[in-house]
Formats: C-alpha cells, sequence, structure tokens
C-alpha cells in the first residue's frame, strides 16, 4: 500500500477487521491489505484497506469514542441505481437511514450516498435552482436522483 500524506483512520473497539471485510466486499477496487496483530496491546489490531483505490486504516482497540456524524464517507454516485446500491449494502446488517442521504452502518460509521452532482446543483450562481435543490433534498431521506434533478430544472412537481 502506498504511503500517502492524509489517510482516514478508524478506530473501532473490537470490529475493524469485520468492517474493513465488509466494506471492501461492498466497493470495487476494494481490498484488505495487511492484518497486523499488536501482541504488546492485547487484542488489539490494525487493518490497512483499500476502497475505490483509496487507503484506510482502522484500529480494533477498546476504548475508543464511538463514532458520529462529525466526520462521514461521501460516495459519489453516477445513477439512481448506484446510490440504491451503495445505500442498500450499507444498511445491511443493522445500519440505520437518516436524512439528506445520510446513514450510520451496523459499525456506527456515518456515510453520505449521494448523486455526484448534488453538491454542484446546490452551487449553482442561479439562486432559484440552488434552493430548489436544497429544499428536495431536505425532504430525502434516500436521494432521489429524478426528483433532484427535476427540482434543479425547476420542472418537479
Amino acid at each position: 500500500m502506498t504511503i500517502q500524506k492524509i489517510t482516514p483512520f478508524l478506530w473501532y473497539s473490537t470490529e475493524a477487521e469485520e468492517a474493513a471485510a465488509f466494506y471492501t466486499s461492498i466497493f470495487p477496487d476494494s481490498r484488505i491489505v495487511r492484518v497486523t496483530p499488536v501482541p504488546s496491546a492485547g487484542s488489539t489490531k490494525v487493518v490497512e484497506f483499500v476502497l475505490f483505490g483509496q487507503p484506510f486504516i482502522a484500529m480494533s482497540s477498546p476504548g475508543n469514542e464511538p463514532f458520529n456524524h462529525a466526520v462521514s464517507l461521501l460516495v459519489n454516485c453516477a445513477d439512481q441505481a448506484e446510490v440504491d446500491r451503495y445505500w442498500d449494502a450499507l444498511l445491511e446488517g443493522g445500519g440505520s437511514p437518516d436524512a439528506c442521504g445520510w446513514l450510520k452502518d451496523r459499525f456506527g460509521v456515518s456515510w453520505q450516498i449521494a448523486p455526484a452532482d448534488v453538491i454542484a446543483m446546490m452551487a449553482d450562481p442561479d439562486p432559484e435552482k440552488a434552493r430548489r435543490t436544497a429544499e428536495a433534498m431536505m425532504k430525502m431521506v434516500k436521494f432521489d436522483v429524478a426528483a433532484l434533478k427535476a427540482a434543479y430544472a425547476g420542472t418537479a412537481g
């Protein structure tokens, strides 16, 4: 695994290896690179893995703070089928949906499953397009790509 200047690091109480296996089963160009036990630290393990070509490191070690929405992983999706696929997969096994395309997986990690162009639509220089998009988004749990595009275009019913 290439050393990056910045690599997301996720700390789990016990399930870093299980979480990495779960995530790598969902996303293409993903794999577990190495699992390293830390014998001097009891049951602690360091798990290096890659999602969509992006390196991550996770650690299983008791005593961590729970995950929250302050940090999330954003998945930019090409279309509704991709939104649906990742949304459903990440909720599998006990995740919980939240508003505006957010969800928590069964490990407590927050994800945003969003159309790749939603930020650009909300940043449009035309304030009406941006407002309509944001208003439509605020009413959604899982993103409806067609409804967002209709709101943006001003053709929503």
